[in-house]
């Protein structure tokens, strides 16, 4: 199912691997052979996460974690995760439970800092 780079044998914990039945595992979705839920909020769930082969518990989309709280918008100034953007990108993020000592927040969506919203460009400032 995905690409096993751990020591350890990575699942995801609510889909059974080894069924005998071969009819739903063939395509993703709530039935197949992956996990993936819509998170709410207007958020639609990414391509990556209904299709892809990552697996990560603390992920919004496939894993455990719900979103509740605060939704904050903002550039990203440091990527030291794996699977993560680029610095420079907006993205739009979501409160959660805490994840670790010091993270609080998961990322929802992310708009790559070389595309333009729907004005068209940057903004030109004329002199009057």
């Amino acid at each position: 199912m995905a690409e096993q780079t751990e020591k350890a044998f990575l699942k995801q914990p609510k889909v059974f691997l080894s069924s005998k039945k071969s009819g739903k595992g063939k395509k993703p979705g709530k039935g197949g052979n992956r996990f993936w839920k819509s998170i709410g909020l207007g958020f639609k769930t990414p391509r990556e996460a209904i299709e892809g082969t990552y697996i990560d518990k603390k992920c919004p989309f496939t894993g455990t974690v719900s979103i509740r709280g605060r939704i904050i918008a903002g550039t990203c100034h440091s990527a030291k995760m794996n699977r993560t953007i680029i610095e420079g990108d907006h993205v739009i993020i979501g409160q959660c439970r805490p994840l670790s000592k010091t993270v609080r927040f998961n990322v929802l969506k992310v708009i790559p800092a070389g595309s333009t919203g729907g004005s068209g460009g940057k903004k030109a400032f004329t002199a009057a």
